[in-house]
């Protein structure tokens, strides 16, 4: 994929929603009941073409990432011996391994996969794909004979879910302030949703289905400060088995908590600590406007979301200069919001990562990776690749800077965003001082992949598989995620796959 386009060398400039508006007449009232009123009616009639084409290549991405995750994890063998170990009705099955377990288990399981590489597709700050697509297949294989177009219209809706409370927080770099993963503490409500849909629950059940979801919710961000704990990767494995389990009772009679979003010690209140949420943002237009089609983005490249910045200006500079590794004296990454610090600081541990997730969430090492091979992929997060001597080497020469007041000062001018003031500076052996701030990054909405990229993605996602798959199944797989709203059973797919 060409990544040297001139757009991506441009100043960003304020995106949908970023002009000031006039208060919005939506208020709170009733918002948990118009929303579980949303996901309980939302049908694949109502999606837009746009949208359907996105959830297929979601469902693509996200069954490539949680295979991949079974052998490149080392968690990974380790929660799925667990649970297999569990025993239980054999109803939904663990990716990569084959083996069948009871709905909520294969959900803990294929849930935490989607985040061991950090390889999965990204909105706004969380992980909508992660905390839906395996809920989806797991409710379809135990429910049996859910067709394609009911699985995207249970995707989409939980990813809306999802999308729309993290749109309604109104306070900047909030995951960050208020110490949550969006992922988790949203996935708990948006997996509900889902999970609800398949099992067609009605307003008042979904309504339920929130709120058991809800009086489970957690993830602090305490989990990876410092060395990343196993914690991190496995945030979607409890919201989805949480929600699961929520939609499962709600469906049996149980009563939820109410007004989980208006309520006085309900998820605004409670968690993320505002009394402004925006309100149109969660319930206006439902069913008419998708904002994940503005915010969603699939990653070219296995690290952290935060990284991508970097790894774009690397990649630029190192293409536009014809940059090689001994050319190069020092990288200095400059600016960017708080997580550019986060996955920048302590130096002396983010040059040298011990684990694929430390790497993963490091941008001197991520950086080095792609100033040394010009490309980042799942190899260099193996054991071989954290101990290679030309990527060390580099990410010594690796540094970061806060931004300082001029430079703040002319993003803001120039309307630049928190993530695209990112500068990426180089120093040459023969003196020369070279920067890049890029616009965007491959696979963001402005800069949208190929499908042929996400199928070879895929492709090398599953070839980690702990239980090796037949090209033949991989290639019809891929062909009927592709026509998925045709299928008949759309646990198909999981059936060729394991």
């Amino acid at each position: 994929m060409n990544t040297t386009g001139r757009s991506m060398l441009k100043p960003a400039h304020a995106g949908p929603g970023r002009t000031p508006k006039a208060a919005s007449a939506v208020t709170g009232k009733d918002a948990t009941r118009k929303l579980a009123r949303h996901a309980a009616t939302l049908r694949y009639e109502d999606l837009p073409p746009a949208l359907v084409e996105l959830t297929k290549k979601c469902v693509l991405d996200t069954l490539g990432v949680c295979i991949g995750a079974s052998t490149l994890a080392e968690e990974g063998r380790i929660v799925a011996d667990y649970v297999k170990d569990l025993g239980g009705k054999p109803e939904s099955t663990i990716l990569g391994f084959g083996h069948r377990v009871p709905a909520p288990w294969a959900v803990f399981v294929n849930g935490s996969f989607g985040h061991m590489l950090d390889y999965d597709d990204v909105g706004n700050n969380n992980h909508a794909s992660i905390a839906t697509v395996p809920v989806a297949f797991a409710v379809a294989e135990k429910l049996g004979g859910v067709n394609g177009r009911d699985l995207i219209a249970a995707i989409a809706c939980g990813a809306d879910v999802q999308t729309r409370i993290n749109e309604s927080i109104d306070i900047p770099d909030w995951i960050m302030t208020e110490g949550w993963f969006a992922t988790q503490l949203l996935g708990f409500i948006s997996g509900a949703a889902t999970a609800g849909r398949l099992l067609e629950l009605d307003e008042e059940r979904m309504e339920h289905a929130f709120g058991i979801g809800f009086n489970q919710s957690c993830g602090s961000r305490q989990m990876a400060v410092g060395a990343a704990t196993h914690m991190r990767s496995m945030q979607a494995g409890f919201s989805g088995q949480g929600a699961t389990l929520a939609a499962e009772l709600a469906r049996r009679g149980i009563i939820g908590t109410k007004e989980i979003f208006e309520g006085r010690y309900g998820l605004f209140k409670t968690y993320v600590r505002t009394d402004t949420p925006k309100w149109e943002a969660l319930v206006g237009d439902l069913g008419a406007r998708f904002p994940m089609l503005e915010t969603h983005s699939f990653k070219i490249w296995p690290a952290c979301a935060h990284t991508r910045h970097v790894n774009a200006a690397a990649s630029l500079l190192r293409q536009r200069y014809n940059l090689r590794p001994e050319d190069i004296d020092a990288v200095t990454v400059i600016g960017g919001p708080s997580h550019t610090r986060f996955l920048s600081e302590p130096l002396e541990l983010k040059r040298r990562p011990k684990t694929a997730i430390d790497g993963k969430y490091s941008i001197p090492f991520t950086a080095a990776v792609m100033m040394v091979r010009g490309n980042v992929t799942l190899r260099d997060y193996t054991d071989e690749g954290l101990s290679d001597p030309a990527v060390l080497a580099m990410a010594d020469k690796v540094s970061y800077r806060p931004a300082s007041e001029s430079e703040k000062t002319e993003a803001r001018k120039d309307g630049t965003s928190a993530a695209a003031s990112i500068t990426v500076e180089v120093r040459t052996r023969d003196g020369r001082v070279l920067a890049c701030r890029p616009e965007g990054v491959p696979g963001d909405p402005k800069h949208p992949v190929d499908r042929n990229v996400l199928d070879t993605k895929f492709r090398d996602c599953v070839s980690f598989s702990a239980k090796p798959i037949a090209p033949g199944n991989i290639d019809r797989a891929i062909e009927m995620i592709r026509n998925l709203e045709n299928v008949s059973d759309a646990t198909t797919v999981i059936r060729l796959l394991s």
